[in-house]
């Protein structure tokens, strides 16, 4: 019995076949991508933590993570008959 009710035999048969269908030279450059994507991700997530650690520098305050609506001026309700 291995992870969650499926065998180490079963996992080796399964990357066999899929090594068969889709090669090693495309299954390591779809590697590579999703690697590519990832460190990507990452880089953009600690991007905006430090944007936001900035902003909150400045400010003075904490700085909630949702996006804040712009104000409008207020309208004059008042009518002319």
């Amino acid at each position: 019995m291995g992870i969650g009710g499926v065998s180490v035999g079963s996992l080796l048969i399964l990357l066999v076949i899929v090594m068969l269908l889709f090669g090693t030279k495309r299954l390591r450059s779809v590697g590579s991508d999703l690697g590519g994507a990832l460190s990507g991700f990452r880089k953009a997530v600690k991007e905006g933590e430090e944007a936001r650690e900035e902003l909150q520098k400045l400010d003075g305050q904490e700085v909630s993570s949702a996006p804040v609506a712009p104000q409008t001026a207020a309208r004059n309700t008042t009518q002319e008959v």
